[in-house]
């Protein structure tokens, strides 16, 4: 196997100073256009490539961020983390992507195992389960900046999220529109911003329209398949039970989908549904199911100018919102 060849094997082949051949490297000034020429040359035969380890000892900088998402598999997230990378290959970064897999203990060994590897940044969505922010506290006094998006904490950190309140409001409106009086909202753990703030959005639309609010009709907790399923058969079974659905995850959307199809009712003749998920994902059902569709390439671009931003010295705490908005299916329509 060939050896991979270093600006110091390089200097000894030509006869120079090490110094020499960094400087011509660099394109810096200092050395004759002809030995120039010949240093580049020479690299360039022999595959030369900077030593990036070698870099971050001389420059402080190891040219790499740490990605922490709640669970990769997740198209939402895995389309946002595609977005992060294609701006961070433009700024010269590489990306390193960790998955908490839901879990505080696994966010909390994602953000050591990125410290342990030095990266000069970090830009991640919590987990679920996250309600201590010690380990966010740590990177702050450690000076590694920190960028959140999508979930984010009542703490003073840089974020991303779309207009959470503003969907759940239009979302809601559209099912009272429809005819729906009794509302179901499924949302995630209650301790998540995320799930305060559609949870507002659906509240207030539901007052200004001069609906009760029933809170057996709310269902929140750690958003999985099966939790959606439960509490969509919960609902099902109520006495009187919800005449529309609001699902403010894409597992609780498609759970609670599959659980009014199993029930034998049709929407949006028996019951309504909208709810977050991927555009792609609504168009595999039948009827497309009423979405709010967000520009997950737009969160992965500014999260990562935010962070650059403060890499490069910004010390200014910045709330960024991506703007979403519903898009209207079969799901919810109902023909007059």
């Amino acid at each position: 196997m060939k050896k991979r060849i270093s600006q110091r094997d390089l200097a000894k082949i030509l006869g120079v100073n090490v110094s020499t051949v960094s400087r011509a490297l660099k394109g810096l000034d200092g050395v004759s256009l002809a030995l120039k020429q010949k240093i580049l040359k020479l690299a360039e035969e022999n595959g030369y490539r900077p030593n990036p380890l070698a870099m971050s000892l001389r420059y402080g900088k190891t040219r790499t961020i740490g990605v922490i998402v709640p669970d990769m598999s997740f198209s939402h997230f895995s389309h946002i983390v595609k977005s992060i990378e294609a701006e961070a290959r433009k700024a010269g970064y590489m990306c390193i992507v960790t998955d908490s897999n839901e879990r505080y203990k696994g966010e909390v060994a994602c953000v050591e195992l990125l410290e342990d590897l030095h990266v000069d940044g970090i830009i991640m969505c919590l987990s679920q389960e996250t309600v201590d922010f010690a380990h966010l506290e740590q990177l702050k006094e450690t000076h590694i900046p920190v960028v959140l998006f999508d979930r984010i904490a009542d703490i003073n950190l840089s974020s991303v999220t779309i207009n959470d309140i503003a969907t759940a409001y239009e979302m809601t409106l559209h099912l009272i529109d429809g005819g729906a009086r009794r509302i179901a909202f499924l949302g995630g753990p209650n301790q998540m911003k995320q799930t305060a703030d559609r949870k507002h959005g659906y509240i207030t639309a539901l007052r200004e329209r001069g609906i009760p609010i029933r809170r057996e009709l709310v269902k929140c907790g750690v958003a999985t398949i099966n939790s959606g399923l439960k509490d969509t058969l919960d609902l099902l079974d109520m006495t009187e039970p919800p005449d529309a659905i609001l699902a403010t995850h894409g597992l609780l959307a498609a759970s609670a989908f599959q659980t009014v199809r199993s029930r034998g009712l049709r929407m949006p003749e028996d019951i309504s549904l909208a709810g977050y998920m991927s555009e792609w994902v609504s168009d595999m059902y039948y009827p497309r199911v009423t979405f709010v569709k967000q520009n997950l390439k737009e969160i992965g671009r500014k999260a990562f100018r935010l962070l650059y931003d403060q890499m490069e010295g910004d010390t200014l705490v910045k709330h960024l919102t991506v703007d979403a908005h519903m898009e209207m299916r079969e799901s919810s329509l109902k023909v007059t």
